[in-house]
C-alpha cells in the first residue's frame, strides 16, 4: 500500500488495537487465474517475541482457501473514513478523505483435527469469555460435524502497512477546524475521524 511519509503508523501497540477492535478484514489471495477474496472474522495474537499470528476461519464450500498454499496473502483491516470538505481549510484547496487503513502479509497454515478444534475453541472463548458457552459444553459428536465444515487457518505475519490519513499535513488552524466541523455530524466514522485526530495534536 502506497503511504506517504506523515500518514505511515509505526506505532505498534496502537496498529494491534486497532486490528483487534476492526477484526473482520477481507482476506485477498490469488488461485492462479484471478484474485480472491472474502471477509472473515479474525483474531491476533501478539507472541512472546514481539511477532504476530492471526487466527481464522471460513468456509470449506468457499474454494479461497485452497489458494493459500505457500503465497503470501492479504488481510486488508477497515476502519473509520470519511470526507473532508476544502470548505474547512483557510486556503483554497481540494475535497480529500480522511481513513485509518491496516494492510497485513503473512503465510497461511491449515490445520486439521486437534489443532482446529483448539483454534475454533479459542475464537468461541473470545467472544463468550464470561457466559459459559464453550465448545467443550457441546456434544463432542456435533462438534466433529460441525468442524467438517470449517477451513481454519493461521497465518504468521511478515509484514505490517498501516496508514492514519488524518490530515497532519495541515496547518494548526484548518487541522483544529477539520474537527470542529466533523464533531458537527452525526454519523460514527466522522466522529471516530475526529477523536483520532484530537489524540494527535
Amino acid at each position: 500500500m502506497h503511504i506517504p511519509k506523515y500518514y505511515r503508523e509505526e506505532d505498534k501497540t496502537k496498529i494491534i488495537e486497532f486490528m483487534k477492535s476492526n477484526g473482520f478484514p477481507a482476506i485477498v489471495s490469488y488461485d492462479g487465474e484471478k484474485l480472491l477474496a472474502t471477509h472473515i472474522p479474525v483474531h491476533v495474537i501478539e507472541n512472546a517475541d514481539g511477532s504476530l499470528k492471526i487466527l481464522g476461519h471460513m468456509s470449506r464450500a468457499n474454494p479461497q482457501w485452497k489458494s493459500f498454499g505457500e503465497q503470501e496473502v492479504l488481510l486488508i483491516f477497515q476502519g473509520a473514513h470519511t470526507y473532508i470538505s476544502p470548505r474547512w481549510y483557510n486556503h483554497v484547496n481540494v475535497p480529500t478523505w480522511n481513513y485509518v487503513m491496516v494492510h497485513v502479509y503473512g503465510k497461511i497454515k491449515i490445520l486439521e483435527g486437534d489443532d482446529l478444534h483448539a483454534l475454533l475453541s479459542e475464537l468461541v472463548h473470545v467472544h463468550e469469555p464470561e457466559t459459559g458457552y464453550s465448545l467443550e459444553s457441546l456434544p463432542a459428536d456435533f462438534v466433529r460435524k460441525e468442524m467438517k465444515g470449517v477451513a481454519g487457518f493461521e497465518m504468521q505475519v511478515t509484514k505490517i502497512d498501516a496508514a492514519y490519513k488524518l490530515s497532519q499535513n495541515r496547518d494548526d488552524e484548518s487541522y483544529e477546524n477539520i474537527i470542529l466541523e466533523l464533531e458537527k455530524r452525526e454519523d460514527a466514522d466522522s466522529r471516530k475521524i475526529a477523536e483520532e485526530m484530537k489524540s494527535r495534536r
